[in-house]
């Protein structure tokens, strides 16, 4: 229903990770350029660029727990070729930077180029776990567990930052009693001139009230998430044809994905 005269309201934030799976090919070199070597691609949504861009990690691969150090380089010199040499690796490489504090922002824009702004997003990420690293989990305020929330951290990510450790369910357990919960909101693609009648919703911990209100009953379908080798658009095939279906006989169905193919 949306006509391409229109604009999208742009109230919302999205951050797309390809996906490589260079590491099935033996000999295949990782430095990216312009040359194709991603199979696929998530998309992660959000308020800000640091939540959208933690859902986003964490959609490409389930190892990995968000924007914070991994594939650990051991020395500064490693650590500034993987900055300098664009692969696969990188954001691991501004992660421990940061996270470390071995380079500074101005340092960091010097050697890959990326601009002050994304960066300064990238920092305000670690930021907040350097004060949540501080506190214990009885002493994680409601204020400092909606900052964490906020720039995307999951409650497993707060479990192992917080002094002391915890669970993942005893996190949830202390955010849900502090009301601390997403909120649905959808995409305005009508820039609010008429009623939006899209589809994209996302979830997100800026807001306070559903764009969208829940419903009793119906059916969610669980989308294969990026492509990837093995796994390709027949399983999109697959999700669709199945809320199709689904709809047909009368059931309201929904689509949970982060493949923007889809």
């Amino acid at each position: 229903k949306t006509q391409a005269a229109f604009e999208p309201s742009l109230d919302y934030i999205v951050t797309k990770i390809p996906r490589w799976d260079m590491a099935k090919f033996e000999g295949v070199s990782r430095e990216i350029g312009s040359a194709m070597k991603s199979v696929g691609e998530v998309m992660g949504i959000g308020r800000t660029m640091e939540e959208s861009l933690q859902k986003a990690l964490r959609m490409v691969d389930p190892s990995i727990a968000g924007f914070q150090p991994s594939h650990r380089f051991e020395t500064i010199e490693d650590l500034k070729y993987e900055l300098d040499v664009p692969t696969d690796k990188r954001i691991f490489a501004i992660a421990q930077a940061l996270y470390d504090k071995s380079l500074s922002v101005a340092e960091i824009h010097e050697i890959t180029k990326i601009d002050h702004w994304f960066l300064r997003r990238l920092e305000n990420i670690t930021k907040c776990w350097e004060k949540l690293g501080t506190l214990s989990l009885t002493e994680v305020s409601q204020e400092m567990m909606a900052e964490a929330k906020k720039v995307g951290y999951s409650d497993s990510q707060i479990a192992g930052i917080v002094k002391g450790g915890a669970t993942e369910d005893e996190v949830r357990s202390k955010r849900i009693d502090y009301g601390i919960v997403p909120v649905t909101k959808q995409i305005d693609t009508l820039a609010a001139e008429y009623p939006a009648a899209t589809n994209y919703l996302y979830m997100t911990y800026h807001g306070t009230e559903n764009d969208v209100e829940s419903a009793e009953g119906g059916v969610a379908v669980i989308g294969s998430g990026a492509y990837r080798i093995g796994s390709s658009i027949e399983f999109d095939w697959c999700g669709v044809s199945a809320i199709r279906a689904l709809r047909q006989r009368g059931f309201k169905a929904t689509m949970i994905n982060y493949n923007p193919e889809t």
